[in-house]
């Protein structure tokens, strides 16, 4: 038997339906006995959503009122009572066992399951398995429009069905005519068998995914704005009703191994993956998620691994899976097994455990720990920031996809060399930073974060002209992508002035950008880390006193051009000031080397990372020619820093700190030996900061 289904929600109506989280608000269903074509009672049954207030479509085409809706049952009873009526009309008919038909996947997919996830209660085992009578419809017809432009009305047309809507009212029309098309398929002439239906997965399953494997790009995408703290299980939540792939959730971590709020997910299907490209801008909790297409390489990238310890790590299924964060460096798996205690027994004892390790072997402080059941694993989370050993550790939901990513990412990382080939930031061609009080730059505040310089400069329209070539400076956040900000370089003050009066508040894509007139000094300031606000100018932590060591004077030295292609120099517009001018004639050169396709960028997309605030020249690194090392070498006869900004500042250790201390601080990172200090001439007050037991600057 076939259970015929129809719903409407208090919004968008159709091939929207469900795509703007509203409410169902009306079931209809009719019993089908396909073997005696018998149907039986027709039912209607109104919800009461718990916000009432319908849109124009909706009250348009639906006829129904909030007052209506206000006398309805909630979501919960009308199910319980869709379940009793069907089993009473199937005892009438002699059946016992029947599945969902309905008009499309929308209702099953996007409305029902969606909503009683987010009102937390279970829907029955009906509802994982239905006919979608579109696909049915043309499998049984062939010639007719093809599934994504069926409608119920359309399939009638088709057949020549002589049915009236406006005779019926909403929904009991739309029921009629469905069982009329099944029973025309049912007919002699076609004898359609209802033998495949559609099937919504039950819960998200773990698993490993390999680099080697194939991963189609339509069926990607890529969720943005995801609360920290959320989980493989919750972002399947927040797709309920679609079908993910196996191990198909990849939470991203950012450069420092941390979760950054996104994560791709791979579908079954490409049909699947465009439901979900409709629940962009759903949510999450409080929180807005973004859904946008995706790539199978950027998926590999994330969740594909090589490693066959991984592999079998991640080969018992169903496992709920925890990340440790800040073991000691000699704990053992009995440690650990002892730490987490009987209450949560780990899955195969030592087998249930990973340590991370760099590839010398040596440990990372990190581990994942899998558990049979979500409440070993909850017991296990109590325990976060509990003590072991003379440390706290840290205890999060992971994912299997993010146990690729760390191991990837330490397993990958080569240990620095002895003598590392030097690595030199990119540098654009020689420009100048605009610098003085002269208003003749723009800021542009609340751009959107997928805009990029053909965005900006399409905004601007005719005033693009007026641009100072390589005069946009695209600011990006501490992450490296886009803070929403930019700034840019006008050819005079009328120019910037005109833009500010014209582009203020216009529109960029779906957001509107705020457009100020602002100096050079002043887009200087906020660049190099300062803010601009109605307040006025807050200067940036670079330039505040005391910021800036003595020891900067080692990298303030005159361009070094020789007669090569590439272009070798020192920006001094982006670097702070030295406060010994007599260390810097003394000091050997830094060298930056850019290649000569460098040359051809138009605007400069410069990254600026205003807190905390960094050297603009420390963002992205090649290495420099061997040619182009021994030409700058040749031409000075001074020792080459390999990499500017090798230096690190500390502020804040107790007063009794000595050198081992500091060592055993910087454990893991590769330092430069004690001789290295002769590469750089200090002057005594810049070797005053080395011996200071307060601050020290490190190599």
């Amino acid at each position: 038997s076939l259970v015929v289904l129809f719903g409407a929600t208090a919004g968008a109506y159709g091939a929207k339906l469900g795509s703007d989280e509203r409410e169902l608000i009306l079931l209809v269903w009719q019993v089908v006995d396909l073997h005696s074509k018998k149907v039986g009672t027709l039912h209607k049954s109104l919800v009461k959503a718990d916000n009432l207030d319908l849109s124009d479509q909706c009250r348009e085409v639906s006829g129904l009122t909030a007052e209506g809706l206000g006398k309805a049952e909630p979501l919960d009873r009308v199910l319980q009572q869709f379940s009793q009526l069907v089993s009473s009309d199937l005892k009438v008919l002699g059946r016992s066992s029947y599945t969902l038909c309905s008009d499309g996947q929308l209702l099953i997919r996007q409305v029902l399951h969606p909503e009683t996830s987010k009102k937390n209660f279970l829907l029955s085992d009906c509802f994982y398995s239905f006919y979608d009578l579109r696909k049915e419809f043309h499998t049984c017809y062939p010639s007719s429009a093809a599934v994504k432009d069926q409608t119920i009305k359309t399939m009638a047309e088709y057949l020549g069905l002589g049915t009236d809507e406006a005779e019926e009212d909403f929904g009991v029309w739309q029921v009629k005519t469905m069982v009329a098309i099944i029973f025309s398929m049912l007919s002699e002439g076609c004898n359609h068998i209802f033998t495949e239906p559609e099937t919504v997965k039950y819960k998200y399953e773990t698993g490993p995914c390999s680099k080697s494997e194939t991963v189609d790009s339509e069926t990607v995408i890529r969720a943005r704005g995801l609360p920290w703290q959320s989980s493989d299980q919750d972002i399947a939540r927040f797709f309920k009703g679609l079908n993910i792939a196996k191990g198909g959730v990849a939470l991203c971590l950012n450069s420092q191994g941390r979760r950054n709020g996104e994560a791709l997910v791979r579908f079954v299907n490409s049909e699947q993956r465009d439901l979900a490209l409709e629940r962009h801008k759903h949510h999450m909790g409080s929180r807005y998620i973004e859904v946008y297409k995706a790539t199978g390489e950027e998926f590999l990238k994330i969740a594909g691994g090589t490693s066959n310890e991984v592999a079998q790590f991640l080969s018992k299924e169903n496992q709920v899976i925890i990340r440790m964060r800040g073991l000691p460096f000699t704990a053992t798996q009995e440690d650990v097994l002892g730490f987490l205690g009987p209450e949560c027994p780990v899955t195969g004892g030592k087998e249930g455990l990973l340590f991370v390790k760099y590839p010398d072997g040596r440990p990372t402080g990190d581990a994942f720990v899998l558990f049979s059941c979500e409440e070993y694993a909850q017991n296990a989370l109590k325990k976060h920031k509990e003590i072991l050993g003379k440390r706290y550790i840290e205890l999060f939901r992971s994912t299997a996809a993010e146990v690729q990513q760390v191991l990837n990412r330490y397993m990958s990382t080569p240990l620095i060399p002895t003598l590392p080939t030097p690595i030199i930031p990119v540098i654009p061609p020689p420009y100048t930073i605009a610098t003085g009080s002269i208003r003749d730059c723009v800021r542009l505040r609340g751009l959107p974060y997928t805009a990029g310089i053909d965005d900006i400069l399409e905004f601007m329209g005719d005033a693009t002209g007026d641009i100072k070539p390589h005069g946009v400076h695209m600011v990006l956040n501490q992450q490296g992508r886009p803070s929403g900000d930019a700034f840019i370089q006008m050819k005079s003050a009328d120019k910037a002035f005109m833009v500010a009066q014209k582009c203020h508040k216009k529109m960029m894509k779906d957001r509107y950008v705020e457009v100020f007139q602002c100096s050079g000094e002043e887009m200087n300031f906020v660049l190099m880390g300062g803010t601009l606000n109605r307040s006025g100018l807050s200067p940036p932590p670079c330039k505040l006193p005391c910021l800036s060591p003595p020891a900067y004077a080692a990298f303030q030295t005159a361009a070094v051009i020789p007669a090569e292609a590439a272009a070798l120099y020192q920006p001094q517009a982006l670097l702070p000031t030295t406060r010994t001018p007599q260390a810097s004639a003394a000091a050997p050169p830094a060298v930056t080397y850019y290649p000569a396709q460098a040359a051809q960028l138009y605007m400069n997309y410069t990254a600026y990372y205003p807190s905390p605030p960094v050297s603009p020249t420390t963002v992205g690194y090649i290495a420099a020619p061997p040619g182009a090392v021994a030409a700058a070498a040749t031409a000075t006869h001074t020792p080459i820093l390999p990499q500017p900004g090798a230096l690190v500042r500390m502020q804040g250790l107790p007063y009794n700190t000595g050198m081992k201390e500091i060592l055993s601080f910087f454990q893991g990172y590769q330092y430069a030996p004690d001789d290295y200090n002769g590469l750089i001439q200090l002057s005594d007050q810049a070797r005053s900061v080395l011996q200071a037991p307060k601050e020290w600057v490190c190599l």
